[in-house]
């Protein structure tokens, strides 16, 4: 009798199985891990190709943006634009101690900027014809700026091949300032919340936890009923 009443009172008091096992079996697909973002909140910030120093392509815009792939100790995996016609992304690293991580998604997170050369067509000369192709103009997509020595260089793309051409001129953007506002630093990770039970219940599911709540009314009402009045025990007359 004891172990029906605790089988029927471990039915009413502990449902939860049941459900637990419904949510594991309705195949749920894991949500993604959300996108992490790092500002270049300083003006020497490179973007390399390898995890050295010796393989630097360009310097990030200051103020905006690369996409975290992986955070490393040193060197952190990163990619810098879209690939959205007519611009590609370029995958890297930066010196990880050199980013400012956000814990948000920026508006604007590539700079998308072009410049402008004009070249001048060796050999050209006007005494035939008036000059009017001496001077071919190009527009290329700007990513970053870098260096040989003195010599300043635009890191630029140009129908899907990037290159370097002769920085002629300083280039002038808009900076970001959406993460002036962010907390900054390496984001914390917080715990994930614990899956809550689906609410819908199936009719025999129903039916089972009435039927254990029935169960565990009837045998207490039975146990009481059946259980005699204690016998007065005797005493010594004195």
């Amino acid at each position: 009798m004891k172990v029906l009443i605790l089988l029927a009172v471990m039915l009413f008091l502990f449902p939860s199985p049941i459900l637990r096992v419904r949510a594991e079996e309705s195949g749920e697909a894991a949500l993604p891990a959300a996108e992490e973002y790092a500002v270049a909140a300083r003006n020497d910030v490179w973007l390399y190709s390898e995890e050295n120093e010796e393989s630097g392509l360009f310097l990030l815009p200051y103020t905006y943006y690369v996409r975290v792939l992986e955070r490393g100790e040193e060197y952190s995996a990163v990619v810098y634009g879209e690939d959205t016609a007519p611009y590609r992304t370029v995958e890297g690293y930066c010196k990880t101690d050199l980013l400012t991580f956000v814990g948000f998604i920026p508006e604007r997170p590539f700079l998308k900027l072009e410049v402008t050369v004009t070249y001048t067509v060796p050999g050209a000369s006007s005494q035939m014809g008036n000059g009017t192709f001496d001077e071919i103009e190009r527009t290329f997509h700007y990513y970053g700026t870098s260096y040989l020595g003195t010599q300043r260089y635009f890191y630029v793309l140009s129908d899907g091949v990037f290159d370097y051409i002769p920085a002629a001129r300083d280039v002038n953007y808009e900076l970001n300032t959406d993460y002036l506002t962010d907390t900054a630093g390496p984001a914390e990770e917080t715990p994930a919340p614990a899956p809550e039970p689906d609410a819908s219940l199936s009719g025999i599911e129903i039916a089972a936890l009435a039927a254990g709540i029935l169960a565990v009314a009837a045998i207490a009402f039975f146990v009481l009923r059946g259980r005699k009045a204690p016998v007065p025990a005797e005493t010594d007359d004195f």
